[in-house]
């Protein structure tokens, strides 16, 4: 009975330095995360996604701060019908580094991890269907990931119970991109 108290006790103290040490929890620069950004791997529990991941290749966004501090992001996403371009606004939800988009499914996307200047992990979950989906992506400011990001990656997707099968890093692409007419 000890054992499991003790075990208990580890478990619990574990999980609060856990939260203490979120990043996501730290708060965000915005100055810093505002520009173009590369979309360079992804990690999703959605069906739709794991049927469809082996066609996905590299996508770009760009992320404006609005005067109130809520955050525009432009995406521009190749599919095999063409590039597909889309923009969202993410509203602040109180939580640093967290926001929201109410049209996407009351999608939310929180900052995991990010160095301010050259990447940002951001996990996203929302509701379709009656399901809650989850979704893991690496921004990087350049097309070549480091090996070390790469890894760190990797590392935070299997700690939010993603499968090796559910990780892809993305080739690149030079067909689809905001700065296109």
């Amino acid at each position: 009975m000890r054992t499991l108290e003790l075990s208990l006790g580890l478990a619990l103290l574990c999980l609060l330095c856990a939260e203490a040490e979120d990043p996501g929890a730290v708060g965000l620069d915005k100055n810093k995360i505002a520009g173009k950004w590369y979309i360079t791997a992804v990690a999703s529990d959605s069906e739709s996604y794991l049927r469809k991941k082996d066609e996905l290749k590299m996508a770009t966004a760009t992320i404006m701060v609005l005067g109130e501090g809520d955050l525009k992001v432009s995406f521009a996403i190749p599919t095999p019908e063409g590039c597909k371009k889309s923009e969202w606004i993410y509203k602040q939800t109180g939580v640093p580094g967290e926001y929201y988009c109410p049209e996407r499914g009351n999608k939310t996307a929180q900052v995991v991890d990010t160095d301010g200047k050259t990447y940002a992990v951001i996990f996203a979950s929302r509701l379709k269907d009656g399901k809650t989906l989850h979704m893991l992506r690496l921004y990087s400011r350049t097309q070549e990931g480091s090996p070390k990001i790469t890894a760190l990656f990797k590392k935070l997707a299997r700690e939010k119970s993603f499968t090796d099968e559910m990780i892809k890093m993305l080739p690149r692409q030079e067909k689809c991109s905001l700065d296109e007419v």
